[in-house]
């Protein structure tokens, strides 16, 4: 689905930036030949200085590399990415919904999410009790889907269970002022990014912490 080869962009976009700043930013996304990510902490105590100095390290190489002449070069492959979120989610889409469609190998998908990170030409909305992170390309269809899947839920009881064409036009009905940004595979999509609606083994929608989902 995509025209370049992750593991060779990431190589020439570090090339960059000096020893230390690439060596971190390779052990933080899990770049190196093993794929394996460390945390600020081990990084930190590798080198003998703190975790914020760390954090500050990565921030540089990540700048440092949006501004380099070698990030322009490239540039087309980031718009890439951003007509990709556009198409396989109308703009928004959950980052792991994102990579599975892209590859299944772990060490090309750290490659492909360190991209993601570099890339301005789209955002990342963290994770938190109600949404996994996802990526998106306009902040007007993140708030409007955000905000129709809280109504949406609001309106299931505990213990309800939908189809999943009624809650996809429940769905439908709250994201009324962007009709013209999207179809049903899109609202399939964003209901993805939910962590409170969730899906059990016959098809049926209701809350993710119902025992009418979760079926043992």
């Amino acid at each position: 689905m995509i025209s370049f080869k992750p593991k060779q962009i990431t190589k020439t976009l570090l090339e960059v930036l000096p020893e230390r700043a690439r060596d971190v930013l390779e052990k933080r996304y899990g770049l190196g030949k093993d794929g394996e990510t460390y945390t600020l902490e081990a990084i930190g105590q590798s080198y003998g200085i703190t975790r914020e100095r760390v954090r500050q390290i990565e921030n540089y190489g990540i700048q440092s590399i949006q501004k380099s002449e070698v990030y322009k070069k490239h540039f087309d492959l980031f718009v890439e990415m951003q007509k990709l979120i556009d198409q396989l989610g109308g703009g928004l889409i959950a980052e792991h919904v994102l990579l599975d469609e892209l590859s299944t190998d772990p060490t090309t998908r750290n490659h492909l999410y360190f991209v993601l990170v570099v890339g301005d030409p789209f955002y990342k909305s963290k994770e938190n009790p109600q949404y996994s992170h996802r990526w998106f390309t306009e902040r007007k269809v993140a708030d409007a889907v955000e905000k129709a899947r809280r109504s949406g839920y609001k309106g299931l009881n505990r213990d309800e269970l939908v189809s999943e064409t009624e809650i996809l036009n429940r769905f439908r009905n709250e994201l009324i002022e962007i009709t013209d940004q999207q179809d049903e595979e899109d609202r399939k999509r964003w209901l993805q990014i939910s962590k409170e609606i969730g899906r059990n083994p016959l098809g049926d929608c209701g809350p993710a912490d119902s025992p009418q989902i979760k079926v043992k």
